[in-house]
């Protein structure tokens, strides 16, 4: 009876080389997994710096010639040129967030790459920046993956400051609270309507049940 339980023991028993094998395939697919976010990673940054190049070679030719010509009506159309130009994502602004490092591109709010899937999404019943006392909305992933890119907004504090580029200005937000709600589809949003608003949604890091809201009064345009 005994060797009978010995043989079945040995036979229920992965060999070395098996176990090998297995640690090799889990380690190779590790690396397949770290090796396509990083990669995705690195493309999106690549598009961002391209066609934030673009946006300036636009803005400095742009004037040049608004500047050689000295006509205010050169003037008034590089304006408009300026803001309706789109590049190869169709951004048409950007957000920067120094102290974590970000600095993320912004389509139309009906554009097809206007989805939190691609990009930081701007929700469509939010202002955009120049609105006088409106409110501009901004979601974004956090997590591990090429398209976390509000990961790091957990690191942020009352009294930093975002940054918006729009319509050839530069809009600055100081945050000025930052408050948790459970996940149930909706966002309450609790601001001073008096002031105009920069909003940044996100999944809370480590917490799987709730998102973390940041509101941010402007502070002046330049």
């Amino acid at each position: 009876m005994q060797k009978n339980k010995t043989k079945q023991n040995k036979k229920y028993k992965l060999s070395s080389n098996t176990i090998a094998a297995i640690s090799s395939i889990v380690i190779l697919l590790g690396l397949f997994i770290f090796s396509y976010n990083y990669f995705n990673a690195k493309k999106v940054y690549a598009y961002d710096y391209m066609d934030n190049v673009f946006y300036k070679e636009i803005v400095k030719e742009k004037k040049e010639e608004a500047n050689e010509d000295g006509t205010i009506e050169e003037k008034e159309e590089v304006e408009e040129e300026i803001v309706g130009e789109e590049d190869s994502f169709g951004y048409i602004g950007y957000l920067e967030i120094p102290k974590i490092g970000l600095r993320k591109g912004f389509v139309k709010k009906e554009s097809e790459n206007n989805d939190v899937e691609k990009n930081i999404f701007i929700v469509n019943k939010s202002d955009y920046p120049s609105k006088d006392k409106g409110n501009f909305i901004v979601a974004g992933h956090s997590g591990t993956g090429w398209k976390a890119f509000f990961n790091d907004l957990y690191k942020l504090e009352v009294g930093d400051y975002a940054y918006v580029d729009y319509n050839n200005k530069k809009y600055t937000y100081k945050i000025d609270n930052i408050y948790k709600q459970n996940k149930t589809g909706t966002i309450a949003i609790y601001r001073d309507y008096s002031k105009t608003t920069l909003t940044l949604v996100t999944c809370t890091n480590f917490d799987d049940k709730t998102q973390t809201v940041y509101i941010a009064y402007l502070e002046k345009i330049e």
